[in-house]
Parts: structure tokens; C-alpha cells; sequence
């Protein structure tokens, strides 16, 4: 976005101009580090209904922090300085925003601020487990390794969720699909029908009488059905904004059949990956407990790792700690009291994500498998029930002519 601005430089002059940022609040820090005091900044660009803004279009993908995190690495292997990597990268990234935010990290760098607290400035494009990885990289004073371990688990995490996603997208694609070809015939074809088998004055067997009862329903009240799911959408959409909504939805997710094991396996693998690679870079164990509490994206086991924080804090194991939670597998306590013991824990819960990816990924093809033949299925017995109640009628009309 572009924005204009009125400043007040060192020697007391008026400064005007215009700056291009991805947001408003790092224009303002990019003119701030020019040691310029800020009086009016305000975007410059002008909307209509032909002038939307489609900055979302630029967004940083994971699949850019990722290409990042190897280049970093590389460029850090080469001898390649913090500065002169960052500035390198700003002027080669194709997505614009990116590169402005990379430029500005570059800028941070020069005036002094470590690398993590340069990230740490842009919370939507690092998350505070990149930046606690950064910053424990450079405490040990390994920073390439660092990020070859980011750029790999960003890349497994990536692959891991896409898969899972799109394995449910079709499944929500056929569904919305067979509800929507049901209300047009409901509201649209069953209605002429009817009227068909009324004039007939011929007695209407009960299966029809209940496919007419429910046409005449769509009917009449279907624009008041229709805002009622959308006002329930809306009200649910809220909700699930709310940290006691998302905990229910949360919970719901993981009881749904099938569904609800793909996703604990999906969460448990997220949690053993992250724990795992924080362990490897030097993150000591509460604080990459705390972070992987705030990553998990599962409010459930977001309040799990939360308390075995509080009881790793206590004196007590991370595997004992474990055990009191059902949704912790016995196989993942196992594992980690075997780690505790062994001192190779970090090994064990790398082990364990390796594992809980196999059972995803294993779950994801067995869904895939067994949903296009299911949905195919309910969708033709939907359709076809609905045909029947009232062509059947019809033809023992025919037939007593």
C-alpha cells in the first residue's frame, strides 16, 4: 500500500512524501528509523467500487517462509552476514509485501536489533515459535542449522495439514452439492408434479405425502429458513471468535467419527514435531512447551500443554504429566518417559511425529478411498427417494387409465 505522511526531521523542517508499506504500522517504523517524527500519515490510495484493495492477494505464504528459511540458511552456510543476507533477499523476493517486510527487518538489523527481535516485529508473518527458534539459534550460535530445522518443519507441517485439508474439501464439496440439488427440486420440480397428482384426485401414498409437505414448506418458507441459517452461520461464526466458542468447537472436531481421530493425529503430530525441534535448537523444555501451547491451533490440547507446563514448572515429568490426560495416546507417555529417562527425548518425540505423520497420512488416503463412492452413493439415494415418492404415483395413475 502506498502511503503519504507529514514529518518533522532533526534540524526541525517539514518533511512530506510517500512510502510504500504492507501496512500502516510499519510505514510508521520504516520513518521512524529515518529519525523522522511522524505529525500525518494516511494511505494514498483511493477506493471505488472499481478500485478494491487486493493486498490479501499478496499475502506471505507458507510456502515463501519456507523458500526464505533455506535461502537464509545457504546464505549463513556461505559466510553470507545477517545484513547483507537480509538485504540480498529483500531485492530478489517476488511477493512485494514480503520483500518490504524483509527490507524492514533489514533495517532493524542495521540500527542495532538482534535478527529474533527484528522478526518478533511482524508477529503475522513469523510466528512466536519461528522467532524463538531464531533467537534460541542465536544464543547457541546456530543460526544456519536453525533454519535448515524450520524450513523442514515448516515444509512437513505444510504438506501434513494441506493433505488433511483437502482430503475433507470434496467430501464438504458433494454435501453442499447434494443439499443444493434437493432444495432446487424441492422448491422447483416437485411443486409442478404435485399439482399433477392433486388434479388426478387419486389418494397420495404417505412416503409422497411427506416429499409434498416438505416441497410445500420450501416454498412457502424457505426465504425465512434461509435467513435463519445464515443468521446461525453468522451467530456460530462469532462464537467460534471466543476463546469458550473455539474450546467447543475445538472439542466437537475431535469427537466427530473418523473425522475427530484424524484430526487428534494430525494435533499429536504438531505437538511431537514442534516440541521436538524446539528441543533440538537449544529452546529448554517449558518454554517450547509454552510455544507449541500457542501453536497447536486446537484449543483442547492448547489447554493440555498449558497445564503440563504448570506441572513441569511443579517438579513433575512431562510424561507423568501426560498420563493425566486422556487425549494424550499411552503410546505418546511411553515414548516420552522413555526419553525422560534416556535423556534423548528429543529423539523420541522425533520418532513419535514421524509416526503420527505415517497415521495421517495412512488415514487421509483410507478417507479419500472410501468418501468418493459414499458421497456418489448418498447423493443417488437422495435424488433417486425424492424422485420416487412422486414419479411412482404417477405411473399407477398411467397404468388405471
Amino acid at each position: 500500500m502506498l502511503f503519504t505522511y507529514h514529518a518533522i526531521d532533526q534540524d526541525g523542517h517539514e518533511r512530506e512524501g510517500t512510502i510504500e508499506a504492507p501496512s500502516q504500522e510499519i510505514a510508521v517504523s520504516a520513518l521512524q528509523r529515518r529519525s523522522l517524527i511522524i505529525s500525518a500519515i494516511a494511505s494514498a490510495e483511493k477506493h471505488s467500487l472499481l478500485n478494491f484493495d487486493l493486498s490479501f492477494l499478496g499475502r506471505v505464504s507458507n510456502k515463501d517462509i519456507v523458500i526464505f528459511s533455506r535461502q537464509v540458511a545457504t546464505l549463513f552456510e556461505a559466510q553470507v552476514s545477517v545484513l547483507r543476507a537480509f538485504r540480498l533477499l529483500a531485492s530478489e523476493v517476488d511477493n512485494k509485501q514480503f520483500a518490504t517486510i524483509l527490507a524492514v527487518v533489514g533495517d532493524d538489523i542495521q540500527g542495532g536489533s538482534s535478527l529474533s527481535k527484528a522478526l518478533a516485529r511482524h508477529p503475522k508473518i513469523f510466528t512466536s515459535f519461528y522467532v524463538n527458534m531464531v533467537h534460541a539459534g542465536e544464543e547457541s550460535g546456530k543460526l544456519p542449522e536453525t533454519f535448515v530445522y524450520l524450513a523442514d518443519y515448516l515444509d512437513r507441517s505444510y504438506e501434513l495439514v494441506s493433505k488433511a485439508e483437502n482430503a475433507l474439501i470434496y467430501p464438504a464439496f458433494i454435501i453442499t452439492i447434494f443439499f443444493g440439488v434437493m432444495a432446487l427440486m424441492l422448491s422447483l420440480v416437485i411443486p409442478k408434479i404435485t399439482a399433477v397428482l392433486i388434479d388426478s384426485g387419486q389418494e397420495i401414498p404417505f412416503y409422497t405425502a411427506i416429499v409434498i409437505g416438505l416441497s410445500n414448506f420450501i416454498v412457502q418458507y424457505g426465504i425465512f429458513l434461509f435467513i435463519g441459517l445464515v443468521a446461525g452461520g453468522f451467530y456460530l461464526w462469532r462464537l467460534k471468535k471466543t476463546a469458550q466458542g473455539k474450546f467447543i468447537f475445538d472439542s466437537l472436531k475431535l469427537q466427530v467419527p473418523f473425522i475427530g481421530d484424524l484430526y487428534k493425529k494430525l494435533y499429536l503430530s504438531r505437538i511431537a514435531d514442534n516440541f521436538s525441534t524446539m528441543l533440538l535448537s537449544g529452546v529448554s523444555v517449558v518454554e517450547a512447551l509454552d510455544i507449541t501451547s500457542s501453536v497447536v491451533d486446537n484449543a483442547v490440547y492448547t489447554n493440555i500443554l498449558t497445564a503440563v507446563s504448570m506441572d513441569v514448572k511443579g517438579g513433575i515429568s512431562i510424561s507423568d504429566s501426560f498420563d493425566r490426560h486422556p487425549e494424550i495416546p499411552s503410546i505418546m507417555v511411553a515414548m516420552t518417559k522413555v526419553g525422560e529417562e534416556t535423556g534423548e527425548l528429543s529423539k523420541m518425540l522425533t520418532t513419535l511425529a514421524k509416526f503420527y505423520n505415517r497415521e495421517v497420512t495412512n488415514a487421509v488416503d483410507t478417507l479419500v478411498s472410501l468418501i468418493e463412492p459414499a458421497m456418489i452413493v448418498l447423493l443417488g439415494l437422495g435424488v433417486g427417494t425424492l424422485l420416487a415418492a412422486v414419479l411412482i404415483p404417477i405411473y399407477n395413475l398411467a397404468g388405471g387409465i
